[in-house]
């Protein structure tokens, strides 16, 4: 089985080197491997280090609370964050919150035991997932603490299945699991796992703590003007078709759209599908005047880091991804208070099948569905309220798995 893990990770490697000659994303992945001992200071490992593992930008945003605390209460320790994709990796490589930002190594014995040699971690936190043997095994050769942070187990993984032995190997490797859910704890019993507490997600302190630190944005303000506001956030394809149908039926409300991805093909696509747009980055470089402004129906932003601060501005709330691989962040939008409505595929996300539940969320599955549930959302207003509300609530009362964690590693002392 090692050996064909050790295969698949060498052909995965092979795969994004041949995709990095046609995709940037692709290309920026192995460019930011290149070398990567050299960007290790030297001496480094003399300090009191702490590791932060993120595979991209949402589970770094998910994990920053976290992150946060741990600051808090050990400042002696230096900081080094790593991350697995470019859209991590590429947002939050100047991050003040650390003092090393790199990207994982190919996960080979040999760049694990030289990764580990130069940073020399006291503490590792790898939140939600992202499971790689020979750094986890490494990690436990040399005694060092290996927490798993809102993580969250499902039966159809490879860790619970006849031909899992290896993936199970590497889950022996962790210190403690901290998972979402009840589900996922007694999963892991099932496989004689019981080092595991379940706290819930850090990602309800992340947005909690973006309505303690709201930014706002006066072009924004200016484009809304008095209007009824529709935000959709990351948006795909298949998401945009039905909110363009969705907005020529509706010509008293604005649509703010942030699309999942922001190259120039995807930009042109949406500015070609929604008449009478126009993008944040054109309004910020040359401000429009004000008439012209309030007269887009519109809004793209083509800019990254935004989303979570433009639910302010909604009175419903999209998310995308429903019609893809499955639904991006719903939890933004709810901290806001606003009633959310997404595609079919939100099976995997616990916090979606429980905004439905309390009818703080929708699901659409085609054209019609997005019409009606849209039009009983924006013509009653009670009805609208009180999903808002039911969302807020929600949020509140599933905050503090941060601080839970931080507790836990208190009691447990690290340090050398």
């Amino acid at each position: 089985m090692l050996f064909l893990y050790n295969t698949g990770v060498r052909i995965y490697f092979l795969l994004i080197w041949i995709a990095s000659f046609f995709k940037s994303k692709a290309q920026k992945w192995i460019i930011g491997r290149e070398n990567w001992e050299n960007k290790i200071p030297p001496n480094f490992k003399k300090y009191k280090n702490a590791w932060f593992h993120f595979a991209s930008l949402g589970e770094y945003e998910q994990g920053k609370p976290l992150l946060e605390k741990f600051i808090s209460h050990f400042p002696e320790h230096k900081i080094v964050l790593t991350f697995f994709s470019p859209s991590g990796y590429e947002v939050r490589k100047n991050s003040p919150l650390a003092h090393l930002v790199l990207y994982l190594p190919l996960d080979t014995q040999a760049n694990a035991q030289k990764f580990i040699d130069l940073i020399n971690p006291e503490i590792v936190f790898i939140t939600k997932y992202e499971y790689w043997y020979h750094f986890f095994t490494e990690l436990k050769k040399r005694t060092i603490p290996l927490y798993m942070v809102s993580a969250i187990f499902r039966p159809q993984q490879s860790f619970f299945r006849f031909y899992g032995d290896l993936h199970r190997k590497i889950l022996k490797c962790v210190t403690h699991f901290f998972v979402q859910n009840q589900a996922s704890l007694s999963l892991l019993k099932t496989i004689n796992i019981y080092n595991a507490t379940c706290v819930g997600d850090t990602r309800f302190d992340t947005v909690s703590n973006t309505l303690n630190h709201v930014k706002f944005f006066p072009i924004i303000k200016d484009f809304i003007t008095d209007k009824p506001i529709l935000v959709a956030g990351s948006t795909w394809y298949k998401d945009e078709v039905l909110l363009a149908q969705l907005l020529k039926n509706h010509p008293d409300w604005k649509l703010i759209i942030a699309p999942h991805e922001i190259g120039h093909s995807r930009i042109n696509e949406i500015e070609n599908r929604f008449l009478n747009c126009v993008k944040y980055t054109s309004i910020a470089a040359s401000p429009l005047p004000y008439k012209a402004l309030k007269n887009h129906q519109t809004l793209i932003i083509d800019t990254i880091g935004m989303l979570s601060m433009l639910y302010q501005y909604g009175h419903i709330a999209y998310i995308g991804g429903g019609f893809g691989a499955g639904i991006h962040n719903t939890l933004e939008a709810a901290a806001f208070g606003l009633p959310v409505i997404f595609g079919p595929k939100y099976q995997k996300f616990a916090e979606a099948k429980d905004l439905i539940k309390i009818k703080a969320a929708f699901s659409v599955v085609k054209q019609a569905d997005l019409n009606d549930t849209f039009a009983k959302l924006s013509s009653d207003n009670q009805f609208c309220t009180q999903a808002g509300a039911k969302a807020r609530v929600y949020i509140q009362r599933h905050i503090g798995a941060s601080q839970k964690i931080i507790d836990f590693v208190l009691l447990h002392p690290f340090y050398k």
